[in-house]
């Protein structure tokens, strides 16, 4: 399939600046997405915003050449898994929100088993240079339910940024066929700083390199948004015992602080977790208050316990209820959610049951008004 004509086409242009930078430009030379390769023993690159130098995206892997690479979007963060699915073909599959996708060869597709896949992106070498320009396809997108079709964009471009590497460096997992290598040379590009080609037997003489060291492993908020975002809610946080109150509560002022998102829900992962909740969200309120002035700073609270049931069979207590025994026993919440609320939202208030004191004082009071307003 071809290239579009009337539709928004981005192609990759290397920087005449720097040879570790890429910019995707649309046809008027307007950089939209700027690439800078990270220099180091393992495979990594960044995905920039020009206009605002805004971080936008990561891809990292233990070579350019592995089978798997993870990308990471930020603000929120999210983590996405991309891995290579085909044995004989060029085949990479990854998740966005609800639904799987894949790139086969030049073109990506929402995948809809037991429907046909839908072509949401499709990628091209065109003329003499061969400039690979994409084209993402919003027409199909349009059809189904995305809620970020940004980030989306975002990780269709990076995973294709990712291939193009690869060709550079593997010409047999090329994207476009129409890539000639001469025998014994291995494809170069200025724009990744390469080697110069060497014969093939002088390479069957060099070592093998040593393998990359493992990376750190992150700590403090970046740990704590990494276990968020293999979860896939955005505005969820789920408390457990990893981690320490004070990173879980900055986590979750950085979600406040950012004006779309008009409330957060905090969970505890279980009963244990139930005190370190409570102190996570004072923790919060307390440091939005210090930070914000005025109206900014006023937070709605909503509480909710007890209100997942445990899983398994229903057991039935044949037990003889003793009143005395039980009266006095506390029991405190298996689970506990709080939800942070910028705005006022009534659903969530709680409601008086019939049989409950207060109601039924409420109701009498009302009855004796309108006893006294002749009504």
């Amino acid at each position: 399939m071809s290239l579009d004509q009337n539709l928004f086409t981005l192609h990759f242009t290397p920087s005449k600046e720097d040879p570790r930078v890429l910019n995707l430009t649309d046809p008027h030379e307007t950089i939209y997405y700027r690439r800078v390769r990270i220099p180091g023993q393992t495979y990594k690159f960044e995905l920039y915003d020009p206009g605002s130098e805004a971080l936008l995206a990561t891809a990292a892997g233990l070579a350019g050449s592995s089978k798997h690479k993870t990308l990471e979007l930020y603000n929120p963060t999210t983590v996405i898994e991309l891995k290579h699915a085909g044995t004989l073909t060029f085949r990479w599959t990854f998740k966005w929100e609800d639904h799987d996708y894949e790139w086969k060869k030049e073109e990506c597709y929402m995948v809809r088993k037991p429907d046909p896949p839908v072509m949401v992106a499709i990628a091209k070498e065109l003329g003499k240079s061969k400039m690979m320009s994409v084209q993402i396809l919003d027409y199909n997108l349009n059809r189904f339910d995305i809620q970020d079709r940004k980030g989306l964009e975002i990780v269709i471009l990076t995973a294709l940024l990712t291939f193009q590497d690869l060709a550079e460096i593997n010409p047999s997992d090329a994207l476009a066929k129409g890539r000639k290598v001469s025998d014994g040379q291995l494809a170069t590009s200025p724009t990744n700083g390469l080697p110069a080609p060497m014969p093939n037997n002088a390479t069957d003489l060099m070592p093998p390199p040593p393998p990359p060291p493992k990376p750190a492993p992150k700590t403090g908020i970046d740990r704590i948004a990494e276990i968020q975002a293999l979860r896939g809610e955005i505005n969820e946080v789920v408390v457990e015992n990893e981690g320490t109150v004070a990173d879980y509560a900055q986590y979750c002022f950085n979600l406040l602080e950012d004006d779309a998102m008009l409330f957060i829900t905090v969970k505890s992962a279980g009963a244990e977790q139930v005190p370190k909740v409570l102190q996570v969200v004072e923790e919060a309120k307390r440091t939005r208050h210090k930070n914000s002035q005025g109206e900014e700073s006023e937070m709605h609270q909503y509480v909710l316990y007890d209100v997942e049931k445990p899983k398994g069979p229903k057991r039935i207590n044949l037990d003889d209820f003793d009143h005395n025994k039980n009266r006095d026993k506390y029991k405190p919440p298996s689970n506990l959610t709080i939800h942070l609320s910028k705005i006022d939202m009534p659903e969530l208030q709680p409601k008086p049951q019939q049989g409950d004191k207060n109601f039924k004082g409420k109701q009498a009071d009302k009855q004796n008004n309108d006893h006294n307003n002749g009504v």
